[in-house]
């Protein structure tokens, strides 16, 4: 593919990817606000217990598979026949065995009304089964525009039957009758999306040959969820209901950020530098150009958050929510470098050193647990073990660089100018503007002062300091337009 086109393709991925994701963690938004309004904490707190189960369960289903398939350039109908019948087989037998499982995460828990809740949020990764293909297909095609559709509709139709549910008294219910709409609605539009269909040859050799690959992202996958969700496990366990609720409130708003961004860069990152492999230099060069656009997003966009966090969260839900408030402002940190973590991880997929991803993974998962559990064995309260996750993601994102440097040449010294200036910016644009809207008693007027002036500023000043990645950025936009 010339450069040209693969530019211009990843130009088209970004700006989908952002244009939708936007508008999903919009609409995520607006559906969360009147679900915050309507449930307790402890309400949320039954629901994030649950999901490392289902999360776990939905890894274990798709294993690997989606990025093993990208990664070949040209898969055959029979590899993807092959993982079709493969991913559902597992899927059956693994509800089946979460389904008995149930009672025993309910008695973990001592709380017996979330056996049946957890038999119904399992429905949601027996449904992705059913089109973990067609995802594969359409990711591997970098066909973002449709599976934006996909997302947007899924979220439109699950977020009205969630609220719709809460508001007439179910609950928690509707949390997870929103969850498992949401799979099955977007398994639905990626089956019509996709031309691939699946048939009754059912031969599972290609499969397992792909599972050498395969196998070591699924370890990983499950790493980062056990990473992910070890604070909704732990509160859970020995704080209680409320506490978790508190907690996953604020780490649901900090993922709806950072996934904005996120999902750009899952978006096209792998299939780009997928598609260069076999050049080093031009793959560094595009590398630092997608670590240079994330930079440039995700800091203002994720720290200007975590300085209105206590206000959003006082407006959106009232003086009940005020503790998820300022563990937001802190988890920002953590979602400001998180797409910047996802990017790292592309890299070695790309290459195919899936093995340097599992085992990076690993060591943070486990350094995560092991200081959370001894941090709560020592008596300190979930602020400090807060702390202690945030700056051992941030830190960790050394030994990915560590890694990219062994595997592409990439210099740290490249790695600082391509980041660096864009948090000292935000940083000192955003002390500015909390300083500056800091006399406002208003909370309406204040939130809306603080997050004006900093876009403002943050614009102003990459545009005067001639930030090439901005405008990039908008002469793609205005090409676009005419």
């Amino acid at each position: 593919m010339s450069e040209k086109s693969l530019k211009e393709r990843t130009a088209r991925g970004l700006l989908w990817g952002g244009m939708s994701n936007g508008i999903m963690q919009l609409l995520g938004a607006l559906f969360g606000l009147a679900l915050m309004r309507l449930l307790t904490p402890a309400d949320w707190g039954k629901v994030y217990m649950l999901n490392i189960f289902a999360a776990l369960g939905a890894a274990l289903q798709e294993s690997g598979f989606i990025a093993a398939l990208c990664n070949k350039k040209e898969p055959t109908d029979r590899e993807y026949n092959a993982v079709f019948w493969f991913n559902m087989i597992v899927s059956v037998t693994l509800y089946i065995i979460l389904w008995f499982m149930a009672p025993l995460i309910a008695d973990f828990y001592n709380d017996p009304e979330l056996t049946n809740l957890a038999r119904f949020l399992f429905l949601g990764f027996l449904f992705s089964a059913m089109g973990t293909v067609q995802r594969a297909y359409l990711f591997g095609h970098m066909m973002v525009r449709e599976t934006s559709i996909c997302g947007i509709t899924g979220m439109l139709v699950s977020g009205t039957v969630g609220v719709t549910m809460a508001w007439n008294g179910f609950a928690h219910w509707g949390i997870v009758s929103q969850t498992v709409t949401f799979v099955f609605i977007v398994q639905l539009m990626n089956w019509y999306y996709s031309k691939w269909r699946p048939s009754l040859k059912i031969d599972l050799r290609p499969a397992w040959e792909m599972f050498s690959f395969s196998s070591k992202l699924l370890i990983t996958y499950v790493f980062n969820i056990l990473n992910n969700h070890a604070f909704s496990v732990l509160l859970g366990k020995y704080f209680g209901n409320r506490q978790a609720g508190i907690y996953g409130t604020a780490r649901k708003w900090d993922d709806m950020a950072a996934g904005t961004i996120n999902g750009m860069v899952t978006a096209v990152a792998q299939p780009t530098l997928a598609q260069v492999a076999d050049d080093n230099g031009r793959y560094v060069q595009i590398f630092r150009k997608m670590l240079r656009f994330v930079a440039f997003v995700s800091f203002p966009a994720l720290l200007g958050l975590g300085m209105i966090a206590e206000e959003f969260i006082l407006l959106a839900g009232g003086e009940r929510w005020i503790e998820s408030g300022r563990i937001l402002t802190l988890l920002c940190i953590h979602g400001a470098f998180f797409p910047i973590t996802t990017l790292y991880s592309n890299l070695t997929i790309s290459r195919g050193h899936s093995g340097v991803n599992m085992a990076c993974t690993i060591g943070q998962c486990l350094a995560v647990w092991a200081g959370l559990i001894l941090l709560y064995v020592s008596g300190y309260e979930m602020i400090h073990m807060v702390v202690f996750f945030i700056s051992l993601n941030v830190l960790w994102l050394g030994i990915w660089q560590w890694w990219a440097k062994r595997l592409i040449g990439m210099k740290w010294r490249w790695a600082a100018q391509d980041t660096m200036p864009f948090l000292g910016f935000t940083i000192s644009i955003l002390a500015l503007t909390w300083w500056a809207t800091k006399p406002i008693e208003n909370l309406w007027l204040l939130m809306l002062s603080r997050i004006a002036l900093a876009a403002l500023l943050y614009a102003g000043i990459m545009w005067i300091s001639g930030a090439k990645i901005m405008r990039e950025t908008i002469g793609y936009l205005l090409h676009k337009k005419k």
